[in-house]
């Protein structure tokens, strides 16, 4: 976890006791990063209506953070929603240019580095056998044949056993979301 992430998430803790101070020092570092956040995508002007939505949505949301779960990636994930409001209300009629739109859809560091975290959790509740084969096919790529060849395995029990691991882990991945 990088540093700044472990003092956010300290901070943030620390104001869902009553630590005023603390909840402070937390709102004017996040303000200082969501205002350059909104400033590449929306220009400075609109950046700081953005920003203060976005905090009043922190300070609303605050007891819903999870505190297993990475601080920053849940305050991008509220910022990021801000932001398609504001794309909603200001520009709707707007086109924008075919170069630029990968820029509306990147996704944040924090938020990958989240997604993969989550993905190594849900592959290691797998057996070894089902976990590589997953991860030779699912996440490396290889096609069902090779990994067949290379494991010695027919192309349907890969197929078959593929499936049914990546079922077990959105089983796995609802249930928790259930309890949580």
């Amino acid at each position: 976890m990088i540093p700044q992430e472990v003092q956010y998430r300290e901070w943030m803790l620390a104001s869902l006791h009553g630590d005023a101070a603390k909840y402070r020092a937390l709102l004017a570092e996040l303000t200082r990063h969501l205002r350059g956040y909104y400033a590449r995508r929306l220009g400075a002007d609109a950046a700081e209506d953005a920003v203060q939505e976005t905090l009043i949505a922190i300070h609303t949301k605050r007891a819903t953070y999870d505190p297993s779960r990475p601080f920053t990636a849940w305050v991008y994930g509220i910022a990021r929603y801000k932001l398609v409001d504001v794309y909603r209300r200001e520009r709707r009629g707007q086109m924008v240019p075919l170069e630029a739109a990968g820029e509306l859809f990147a996704n944040d560091h924090a938020e990958e580095a989240g997604v993969k975290r989550d993905v190594r959790k849900l592959l290691a509740r797998l057996p070894a056998a089902k976990r590589r084969l997953v991860e030779a096919v699912k996440l490396e790529g290889e096609s069902i044949a090779d990994t067949a060849k290379r494991t010695g395995l027919s192309e349907v029990s890969v197929k078959v056993a593929v499936h049914r691991a990546v079922k077990a882990m959105g089983d796995s991945l609802r249930d928790s979301n259930a309890d949580g």
